[in-house]
């Protein structure tokens, strides 16, 4: 797959029912500029307003992905997005004409055959991706449901599902290369249990959906009046039941429900709004497992965006040198924490901390993997927040800075021998009545390391 972000060559058009509105679609895919992801436009809505697809504007998964954003709402696009994004789309606007995309065959296959028709265009700028870096789980643990991703050099996804069926039984299907997503995945239909088509219909749903557009599996013996109730119920006559199927229904492939489900992760994760590596085990996934999961991982993209602020260079002369910060702290060797501050104002203060295998901890922490504790992490940030905190005042000799509340701890990597810690903090409101609070972040390098609300106390020492 190109390393560059790509559209489409022209634009496709697409005419089908909506699943559960029944409503006659008109969907065009339209190419789009670099760098601005997959939108949907309701074209029949004053304005053609459009809502950017991203898992942080999906507002419901009963029975599809919806995604809603200032009014405008858009259901079922897990098949559109898994065709897009799969097929290499990384721009295009989806315009579509009612609150719901066609159904078609209740695959993506029709999806994905035009866009090979239309082809891609490569655009100048590259594409962006986001490296798993850390075991990454959402579970409903009672339902045994679980969506987890695991580091990997590429993008692959397991899917398994059981639904206590004896028709289907336990199923699985893998994609290793998301170039055969067109062959071995998108043609995979949608399927539905028959004991569910009723409840469907009474909650006003699968308007449009008829047995050309779904697989309906039948786990019990059906009585010739309920097939003649079905038979009008389907608009579709001469209904049968052939190895648990509706209809002599031919399988496109024998897992083709575990398949499907795997389209529909696939649609889903494309929410993240950004391409991933990492490998991707689903057990039992539904649209509200994947689309919790895409939501956690974007979390988990915004965290790891966070970058210093300022870039530390040995050789620039510091604001504070370790003679200069013993004189403001009380806090001596093996306990002071601080080696030198590159900046400190009314607001903001940045301290550095080497660390090497001569510091005092590494003797029992760990004696085999040595690693700078937490706790002491924790402490070196709030020795700079004190630096913050007494760097105005005229004898900082005399005061104190003491702790009285930490929050949001959060420890994203281990600090080890070698490494150079950069400490951020600012202050979060103005200093008042010697009350200091602080949003800290430790850094090595690029990464953040640790990060916390931290708020302290500044008091004048006891003669």
């Amino acid at each position: 797959m190109s390393q560059k972000q790509q559209t489409l060559n022209g634009p496709l058009s697409f005419q089908g029912k909506g699943l559960h509105t029944g409503l006659n679609v008109q969907m065009t895919f339209l190419p789009a500029e670099a760098g601005s992801g997959i939108r949907f436009r309701r074209t029949d809505l004053e304005g053609a307003p459009e809502v950017e697809a991203l898992a942080d504007y999906v507002v419901d998964t009963s029975r599809g992905t919806t995604i809603e954003r200032k009014g405008v709402r858009v259901s079922t696009i897990e098949h559109v997005m898994a065709a897009l994004w799969s097929c290499g789309v990384d721009n295009a606007v989806v315009e579509v004409d009612a609150p719901e995309t066609p159904i078609m065959d209740g695959s993506a296959r029709e999806y994905a055959e035009a866009i090979a028709s239309v082809g891609l265009q490569e655009q100048d700028a590259d594409r962006v991706y986001y490296d798993i870096n850390e075991k990454t789980v959402f579970s409903i643990e009672d339902k045994g449901v679980e969506i987890a991703a695991y580091p990997d050099d590429k993008f692959t996804v397991n899917v398994n599902i059981d639904f206590n069926s004896k028709i289907l039984g336990n199923q699985y299907a893998r994609l290793d290369n998301i170039e055969n997503f067109s062959s071995g995945i998108a043609p995979c239909r949608t399927f539905v249990f028959l004991h569910e088509i009723e409840q469907l219909l009474q909650h006003n749903l699968i308007k449009g959906g008829d047995l050309d557009n779904a697989i309906v599996i039948v786990e019990r013996d059906i009585t010739p009046e309920e097939l003649e109730r079905l038979s009008k119920l389907c608009n579709k006559a001469d209904i049968k039941v052939t190895k648990g199927y509706l209809n002599n229904l031919k399988l496109r492939f024998p897992n083709e429900c575990a398949r499907h489900k795997l389209l529909d992760v696939l649609g889903d994760l494309a929410l993240i709004g950004v391409r991933i590596r990492g490998s991707i085990v689903a057990n039992k996934p539904g649209h509200f497992a994947n689309t919790e999961f895409a939501k956690l991982v974007r979390k988990n993209i915004k965290r790891d965006s966070v970058r210093p602020s300022y870039r530390y260079n040995p050789n620039t002369e510091p604001e504070y040198d370790i003679n200069q910060i013993r004189s403001m702290l009380p806090h001596r060797p093996p306990f002071l924490l601080v080696d030198k501050v590159m900046h400190v104002d009314s607001e903001h203060v940045i301290g550095i901390k080497n660390v090497t295998m001569n510091e005092p901890f590494f003797v029992g922490h760990f004696p085999q993997e040595p690693v700078m504790p937490g706790v002491l992490i924790i402490e070196a940030m709030a020795q700079c927040g004190g630096i913050l905190a007494l760097h105005d005042i005229p004898d900082p000799e005399n005061y104190s800075t003491y702790f009285m509340k930490i929050d949001g701890v959060k420890f994203r990597g281990k600090v080890v021998p070698g490494d150079t810690l950069q400490f951020e903090l600012r202050l979060v409101e103005p200093i008042r009545r010697g009350i200091v609070l602080m949003e800290a972040k430790a850094f090595v390098g690029d990464q953040l390391k640790t990060e916390a609300l931290m708020m302290a106390q500044v008091a004048r020492n006891k003669a």
